[in-house]
C-alpha cells in the first residue's frame, strides 16, 4: 500500500509541474506536502479523485489548445451575459450591447454565453453570407424557453419536438408565401385596412399607433393563416398572445406567478385553440369533399409528407403559432416605425403621399388594391426599407453548430450556438454612408451591397414571409397616408425590445384627416 501511495504522490507531482498555472496547482502541492504516510488510508480516495480530475483537466486543456476560439467573454457562470442583454433590451440599448463587443473583440465575430449556451455572434456582411448559407455545419435552433412556450404542449415532449425535422413545413411555408400565391390576398388586405382605419382611427384625434396597428396585423395573420375572421375569436387569441409574448424572452423560471409560467400557460391555451380550429377545419374539408381554401392551415392539412402521410397536427399548430408571432409583431413593428419616420420627415411623407394618391385617383370608388398597384409603390417601399434599416423589426436568429468548423481562423465547436444581428451592418459606416441619416434613395438602383441589409435574413435563410410583410406594410401605408397626415405627440419617445422594437408609449400621434376624405 505504501508503494501504491508513493506512486500516486509521484503522479501528483508530475501533474503539478505539467500545469503550474492551473487552479489545481496549489491544491496538488498542498496534498504532496501535507499528506503523511500515517494518514494515507483515509485520504487515498481523495488522492485518486484529485488525479482523475487533474487528468480530465489536462486532456481538456490539451484539446482546447488546438482550438482557437473566437475572442470575447462568457460572463457569469450558467447565466452568462443573458441578464445584460435582457437589461439592454428593456432600456432600448440592444444595439449598444452588440456594438460594444464588436469594438472590443472583433468586427467579424465574438463569443458570449446566452440562454445557458456557448454562443458565437457573427458580425458583418461576410459573416452574414457565411452563416446564412452554411447548411453543412449549421441547423435550426431555438432557446429551450421559446421551445417550451411555442412548440410543445407539455415539458416531456420538449426534446422530441426540438429534434423534429422542420424541412417539410418550411417547404410548405415557402410555397405558400410565393408572390404569385399572395396576389389574390391584396384586396382582402386592403379591405381589412380600410375597415380598421374607419373603426379604430377615424373617430379620434389622437391615437397610439403601435397597439392599434397590432390589431390590424394580428387580425390579418389570423385571416391569412387560419381563416379565422370572427372578431371575438380573434380578440380571444390576441389576449392570450399578449401574455405569451411578454414571457417569450423572460427569465425561464417556471413557477406559478412568474412571467415565464404565465407565458407557458397562455401558449398551451393558444395551441389548444388552434387544434380546435384544425378539428373543425378537417370536418369541413370532409363534408366539402376536400375543397381547397387559400389559408395556410387548410393547405397544410391537405399536404402529405415525404412518406405519404398527413403532417402531424401538433407540428402544424406549432408552426402556425410561430407564423402568427412573426405576422403580429414583426409586421406591426415595421408599420409603426414607418409611420414614425413619416412624421419626422415631412418631405418624405410628401413624396409617399404623391405616389399613393396617384394610385388612389386611378381607382374607382369601390375598387380595391391589386398587384399592379403594389408594383407602382416603389418610393413607398424604399421608405419602408430605410425605416427597417434604422429600426430592424427582426433582431436576428439562432442556429446550432452540428460540425466543428473554422471562420476567420477561429474554431466554432460542435454543440455551440450562433447568432446574427442586423446591428452589425445596418448602421455600420463601412456599408452605409452617413448611416444615421434617413435616406430612402439608398435603395434605388441595385441598392446596398449583398448581406449588408438583412431585416429578413438572407441567402438560404431568407425569411419566407418577406413578401407577405411587404404587402401588409404597403397596403397599410396606402390607406393611412391617403387618409391622414399626423404629428408625433412625444418628440423623443424611447424604445424597448421584445421580439421586435417597441415604442415605450405606443407612438401616440395627432391625426389630421385630409380634406378630400
Amino acid at each position: 500500500m505504501q508503494a501504491l501511495f508513493l506512486s500516486y504522490i509521484y503522479i501528483l507531482a508530475k501533474l503539478a509541474r505539467a500545469c503550474p498555472s492551473s487552479p489545481f496547482h496549489v491544491f496538488l502541492i498542498a496534498v504532496i506536502v501535507e499528506v503523511g504516510m500515517d494518514f494515507f488510508p483515509n485520504l487515498l480516495h481523495l488522492v485518486i479523485l484529485c488525479i482523475s480530475v487533474s487528468l480530465i483537466f489536462l486532456i481538456y486543456k490539451q484539446k482546447s489548445s488546438h482550438a482557437k476560439l473566437p475572442p470575447g467573454k462568457k460572463g457569469w457562470p450558467v447565466i452568462g451575459e443573458t441578464l445584460e442583454l435582457a437589461t439592454a433590451r428593456r432600456r432600448g440599448t440592444q444595439e449598444i450591447f452588440f456594438n460594444d463587443r464588436m469594438r472590443k473583440y472583433s468586427q467579424d465575430l465574438f463569443k458570449t454565453s446566452l440562454f445557458g449556451e456557448n454562443m458565437v455572434v457573427f458580425c458583418g456582411a461576410s459573416a452574414n453570407k457565411s452563416l446564412f448559407n452554411d447548411k453543412k455545419n449549421l441547423s435550426t435552433w431555438w432557446p429551450r424557453s421559446i421551445l417550451k412556450i411555442v412548440f410543445v404542449s407539455s415539458p416531456e415532449l420538449l426534446e422530441d419536438v426540438a429534434q423534429k425535422d422542420f424541412a417539410q413545413m418550411r417547404r410548405s411555408v415557402v410555397e405558400f408565401f410565393k408572390p404569385e400565391a399572395l396576389q389574390h390576398f391584396i384586396p382582402i388586405m386592403d379591405s381589412m385596412a380600410k375597415e380598421h382605419l374607419e373603426t379604430e382611427w377615424s373617430p379620434y384625434r389622437k391615437v397610439k399607433v403601435y397597439p392599434l396597428s397590432m390589431k390590424y396585423t394580428f387580425a390579418l395573420a389570423c385571416r391569412f393563416f387560419l381563416n379565422v375572421t370572427n372578431h371575438s375569436h380573434v380578440t380571444k387569441f390576441a389576449d392570450h398572445f399578449a401574455i405569451m409574448m411578454d414571457g417569450l424572452l423572460s427569465v425561464p423560471i417556471n413557477i406559478p406567478g412568474t412571467t415565464f409560467n404565465r407565458a407557458i400557460r397562455a401558449g398551451k391555451v393558444i395551441r389548444q385553440e388552434i387544434l380546435e380550429v384544425i378539428k373543425q377545419r378537417k370536418k369541413e374539408l370532409s363534408e366539402n369533399n376536400g375543397t381547397v381554401a387559400r389559408d395556410f392551415l387548410t393547405r397544410s392539412l391537405l399536404e402529405l409528407d415525404e412518406n405519404g402521410k398527413a403532417i402531424n397536427e401538433m407540428m402544424i399548430a406549432s408552426k402556425i403559432m410561430s407564423l402568427l408571432i412573426a405576422g403580429r409583431d414583426s409586421t406591426n413593428s415595421a408599420i409603426t416605425f414607418v409611420l414614425k419616420y413619416l412624421a419626422e420627415f415631412p418631405h418624405v411623407y410628401s413624396e409617399v403621399f404623391k405616389e399613393q394618391m396617384e394610385i388612389a385617383i386611378s381607382k374607382g370608388p369601390n375598387d380595391l388594391l391589386n398587384w399592379d398597384d403594389i408594383k407602382k409603390m416603389k418610393y413607398s417601399w424604399n421608405v419602408a426599407l430605410e425605416s427597417m434599416r434604422l429600426t430592424p423589426p427582426t433582431q436576428g436568429t439562432f442556429r446550432e453548430v452540428v460540425n466543428d468548423f473554422t471562420y476567420t481562423n477561429f474554431t466554432i465547436p460542435k454543440g455551440w450556438k450562433t447568432f446574427w444581428t442586423p446591428y452589425s451592418t445596418h448602421k455600420n459606416p463601412k456599408y452605409f454612408q452617413d448611416p444615421e441619416k434617413f435616406n430612402p434613395s439608398r435603395f434605388e438602383g441595385n441598392g446596398p451591397e449583398p448581406y449588408t441589409f438583412v431585416p429578413f435574413g438572407g441567402g438560404a435563410q431568407m425569411c419566407p414571409g418577406r413578401e407577405y410583410a411587404r404587402l401588409g406594410i404597403l397596403v397599410f401605408m396606402h390607406n393611412v397616408v391617403t387618409r391622414f397626415n399626423w404629428e408625433k405627440a412625444i418628440l423623443d419617445e424611447k424604445l424597448s425590445f421584445n421580439i421586435a422594437p417597441i415604442p415605450v408609449d405606443g407612438l401616440p400621434i395627432y391625426l389630421k384627416p385630409h380634406s378630400h376624405k
